[in-house]
C-alpha cells in the first residue's frame, strides 16, 4: 500500500478528526488496562499507562496520517477506509510488540493490554466514522424524500448487480425509486435478505406480490441472463399490466460507459440472445496503445463505437474523421466528457478528396487505420452505383494506398455480409473493396496488413430496421415489412466493434473476417417483439404490412464466397477466410475504368461494368422503368446463411 503524508484539506475538518482519533485512542489505551488488571489496576501499571500513553498514542495518529485518515470526509466511510484504519492499527501494536520486546514492563504495555488496545482502537475508530456516515446518508434520504414521490420496485435478480441496484436506490431517494422485494430465480437466495430486502422467490412471484407490496415497477436485473429468460420475464409483466425496465448490459458496466442505476427500457437486442464477448485485451492494447490511430467514418453508429472502445486502450493519439461536421463535433463532446480529450483530433474531410486524405497522412501518419466511413443504405445505393462506387470502392482504395505509403501498420476495412455472392450495388462495391485490400497486401506483402471484417446489420444503427420499426410503431402502424420470410443477422454496435478490433489484432496481412453472426432472426418476428415490447398486441394493434422486396435486397445473407477457405481463429466469435487474390495491375484497369465511367454511364450500364469485375454479383437492372432481377448464379448451399 502506497504510504503518503497529509494531503491539502480544509483545517477545520483535519483538526476535528485528529482531537476525535486522540480521544478515542486515549480512552482505548485506558480501557485496555482497565480489563487487564479487572477495574484494579496497581500503582506500578498505572505509572507505566501514563509512560505509555505518551509514546504509543503520539505514534498510532502518526500511523493514522500517513494512511490518510485526517484527510478523509467526515461523511464518507468505505470498505479502503477500514483496510487502511485496520493497518495502521496493526503496524502500531506489532511496534508496541516490538517495545515490550526490547524493553519490557514500564515503558511497554503488556501483550493484554495491546491485543485489547488494538480492537477497542479498532472498533472506536470505526464506530465514529460510520456513525457519521449514518448520519449523512439519513440527512439525505430524509431532505430528497421530501421532494419527490418513490415508487415502489421489484427487482428480478438478487446478485451483485441487483445488489448494487437496491443499495443506490437506497441511498439516493431522488430518483423516485424505492426497492421493496427481490426475486431471483436461485432457489438459494429465496427467505434471505439483501440489503435488509426480501429475496421472496422466482420473478413468477412478482406478479401476485404486486397488490400485497403495492409494487409499481418491475427492475430487470440481470445482465448476463439468457435473453429467453429475459423475454419470459418480460411477457410475464406485460400480463401483469406491471411497467419493466432493466439496467445496461453487461458488455456497457464492464468498459464503464455506464452505471447500474442508469435504467433503461427492455430493448430488443436483450431479446436475441447476443452473448457478451470477452476480448484478448492484453494483445489489442499491444496494439493500439501509444499508437496513431485513425477511424474515418467516426460519427457513425459502428465509427463511433469504435472510437469510444479504442480510446480506451490510451493510444498516442485517436483521429476522428469524418464528413460529417455535427457527427464529429457529437463523438469528439462524448470523448471529451470521458477525459480522453487530450489524445483525440477532430477531422473534418471526405476519404475521396485525394488532397485533404494526402493532407492527414502526411501530416498525422497513423499507424492503425479503422476504415469504416461508407455509403450503406441497399435501395439508395441500387438508383445511383456510381456515388457507391466512388465511395465504398475507390475511396477505400485511396486510403489503402496511403496507407502503404506513408507506412501504417495496420489497416482494417469494416465490410458487409451483403459483399457475399452480392445482389446489390452497396454489397458489390463493399467486395470490390474487399478484393483491393487483398490485391494491394499480395503485391506488397511485410509492409502494411490490410485485411477486411464482414458482419451483418447492427441493431439501432442509423441504416437498420430498429429505429424505423420503432418510428412505424409510435405512428400507430403499420409496421412494414419486406417479406414474411426475409432474415438478417444481428448484432449489437458495441459487440460488432470489440469483434472489429480483436480481429485487427489477429490479422498478419490477407485475410477477411467474418464475426460469428449467431442466427438469422426473421423480420417479421423481430417486428412482432418490438410491438410486444411496446405493450401493444402485433396484428391487433398494431398491423403488419408486407410490402415486397426491394431492389438488391435478399431473402437471406451469406457467410461465405465460393473459394473461400475457412481458418480458425484464437476467438470462438471470430472465423477467417483465405482466397486467391486478383492481380493488382488488373483491379486497378478495372477501377480506373469505372472512374473514367461514374458520370457518364446509365445506372444499368455501371451495374454491368461491376458484374464483369465480381462473376458473383447478380445486379438489378431498370427495364422499362420496371426493376428486373437476374437468375442468381449457382451457389454452393452449404455456404449459405446459418450453415457454416
Amino acid at each position: 500500500m502506497k504510504l503518503q503524508i497529509f494531503d491539502y484539506s480544509p483545517p477545520v475538518r483535519v483538526w476535528l478528526l485528529f482531537l476525535l482519533c486522540s480521544a478515542e485512542l486515549t480512552a482505548s489505551l485506558w480501557m485496555a488496562y482497565e480489563l487487564r488488571f479487572d477495574f484494579v489496576v496497581p500503582q506500578a501499571a498505572q505509572q507505566e499507562r501514563l509512560v505509555v500513553l505518551l509514546w504509543l498514542v503520539p505514534m498510532q495518529l502518526i500511523l493514522l496520517g500517513l494512511f490518510q485518515q485526517f484527510t478523509a470526509a467526515l461523511g464518507y466511510f468505505s470498505t479502503p477506509d477500514l483496510a487502511r484504519v485496520f493497518h495502521a492499527l496493526t503496524i502500531g501494536s506489532a511496534l508496541a510488540v516490538l517495545a515490550w520486546v526490547v524493553w519490557g514492563a514500564g515503558v511497554a504495555p503488556p501483550r493484554g493490554v495491546i491485543v485489547l488496545d488494538f480492537v477497542f482502537a479498532l472498533v472506536g475508530l470505526t464506530g465514529v466514522r460510520l456513525a457519521m456516515r449514518t448520519l449523512r446518508e439519513s440527512l439525505v434520504v430524509s431532505s430528497e424524500s421530501k421532494v419527490r414521490r418513490h415508487r415502489r420496485v421489484g427487482i428480478i435478480g438478487a446478485g451483485n448487480a441487483g445488489a448494487v441496484l437496491a443499495h443506490e436506490l437506497s441511498l439516493k431517494p431522488g430518483y423516485g425509486l424505492q426497492p421493496v422485494a427481490f426475486f431471483d430465480d436461485n432457489k438459494t437466495k429465496w427467505n434471505s435478505r439483501v440489503h435488509g430486502i426480501p429475496v421472496l422467490g422466482p420473478p413468477e412471484r412478482l406478479a401476485e406480490a404486486c397488490a400485497k407490496l403495492e409494487i409499481q415497477e418491475a427492475v430487470i436485473a440481470m445482465p448476463s441472463a439468457p435473453a429467453k429468460r429475459v423475454g419470459e420475464i418480460v411477457r410475464m409483466m406485460r400480463a401483469a399490466n406491471l411497467p419493466c425496465r432493466t439496467i445496461p448490459s453487461l458488455d456497457q458496466l464492464a468498459i464503464g460507459q455506464v452505471r447500474a442505476n442508469q435504467l433503461r427500457n427492455v430493448e430488443i437486442q436483450d431479446l436475441l440472445g447476443r452473448e457478451r464477448v470477452e476480448l484478448e485485451t492484453e494483445n489489442i492494447r499491444q496494439v493500439l496503445q501509444d499508437r496513431i490511430v485513425l477511424v474515418t467514418g467516426a460519427g457513425g453508429s459502428i465509427g463511433s463505437e469504435l472510437c469510444r472502445q479504442i480510446a480506451t486502450y490510451h493510444p498516442r493519439q485517436l483521429l476522428l474523421l469524418d464528413r460529417s461536421e455535427p457527427h464529429v463535433f457529437q463523438i469528439e463532446q462524448e470523448l471529451i466528457g470521458l477525459d480522453h480529450g487530450g489524445r483525440i483530433v477532430p477531422l473534418v474531410g471526405d476519404i475521396v478528396d485525394r488532397a485533404r486524405m494526402e493532407q492527414v497522412f502526411s501530416k498525422y501518419r497513423p499507424e492503425v487505420i479503422f476504415h469504416a466511413a461508407a455509403h450503406k443504405h441497399v435501395p439508395m445505393m441500387e438508383r445511383q452505383p456510381g456515388e457507391a462506387i466512388k465511395n465504398n470502392s475507390l475511396g477505400t482504395a485511396l486510403l489503402a494506398d496511403l496507407a502503404l505509403e506513408f507506412g501504417a501498420a495496420r489497416f482494417t476495412l469494416i465490410s458487409s455480409d451483403k459483399a457475399i455472392n452480392p445482389t446489390s450495388v452497396m454489397g458489390v462495391t463493399k467486395r470490390l473493396a474487399e478484393m483491393y485490400v487483398q490485391s494491394l497486401y499480395a503485391e506488397h506483402p511485410g509492409r502494411t496488413k490490410f485485411m477486411a471484417v464482414r458482419f451483418g446489420n447492427v441493431l439501432g444503427s442509423s441504416g437498420s430496421v430498429i429505429p424505423l420499426f420503432h418510428k412505424q410503431i409510435s405512428e400507430g402502424g403499420p409496421v412494414k415489412v419486406t417479406h414474411p420470410d426475409m432474415t438478417r443477422y444481428f448484432m449489437t454496435i458495441p459487440e460488432a466493434s470489440m469483434l472489429v478490433v480483436q480481429s485487427a489484432m489477429q490479422g498478419t496481412g490477407g485475410e477477411i473476417f467474418v464475426l460469428d453472426m449467431g442466427k438469422p432472426v426473421r423480420i417479421v418476428d423481430l417486428a412482432r417483439q418490438m410491438i410486444e415490447l411496446s405493450g401493444l398486441k402485433p396484428d391487433e394493434d398494431i398491423q403488419i404490412e408486407f410490402t415486397g422486396v426491394r431492389p438488391g435486397e435478399k431473402l437471406f445473407e451469406e457467410l461465405s464466397h465460393t473459394g473461400e477457405n475457412f481458418v480458425p481463429t484464437t476467438h470462438p466469435k471470430i472465423c477467417r477466410f483465405i482466397s486467391n487474390p486478383v492481380g493488382l495491375d488488373q483491379i486497378c484497369q478495372k477501377f480506373e475504368e469505372l472512374r473514367a465511367s461514374l458520370h457518364q454511364a446509365d445506372p444499368d450500364h455501371l451495374k454491368r461494368m461491376l458484374g464483369d469485375i465480381v462473376p458473383d454479383y447478380t445486379p438489378c437492372l431498370q427495364s422499362d422503368n420496371r426493376i428486373v432481377q437476374l437468375p442468381a448464379k449457382p451457389v454452393d448451399q452449404h455456404r449459405q446463411a446459418g450453415s457454416a
